[in-house]
């Protein structure tokens, strides 16, 4: 069983069985939505997945709903019937344990920043790095 919450605790989640899919979307809805340059979502059964607390639904097109912890603003979930009935997607990187279920996809590519090619060549820090000088 898989769990998660929001940043602040006010909602949780547990979903049943194996996911459906687990991809990294780079269209701009998602990065609008969550500030960031892309989105892991997996997908459950929405019958599988048990909600506690009262995210905050936004329409975010004709099509689909985003739902948020209306305390902390921690992205949580996405629901389209058109696109995806019978699924609930969820934002990966709020699971307890993200590690368990590796991304199989990157989905809306053509949507992707150009700068996200060549990102393992960047410097990287364990922890911030100190003052700079």
């Amino acid at each position: 069983m898989a769990t998660g919450r929001c940043r602040c605790g006010a909602i949780s989640y547990s979903a049943e069985g194996e996911p459906a899919h687990h991809a990294l979307c780079h269209c701009a809805d998602c990065r609008r939505s969550a500030g960031a340059p892309m989105v892991g979502w997996i997908a459950f059964p929405a019958d599988k997945v048990t909600v506690s607390g009262e995210p905050v639904t936004y329409r975010s097109s004709r099509t689909a709903d985003r739902q948020f912890c209306g305390t902390c603003g921690t992205g949580l979930f996405y629901r389209s019937e058109t696109a995806l009935p019978g699924i609930l997607d969820i934002q990966s990187a709020t699971l307890d344990e993200p590690e368990a279920y590796p991304p199989g996809a990157h989905i809306q590519t053509a949507e992707r920043l150009a700068w996200m090619a060549g990102l393992d060549t960047l410097p990287s820090f364990e922890r911030f790095p100190g003052p700079p000088g």
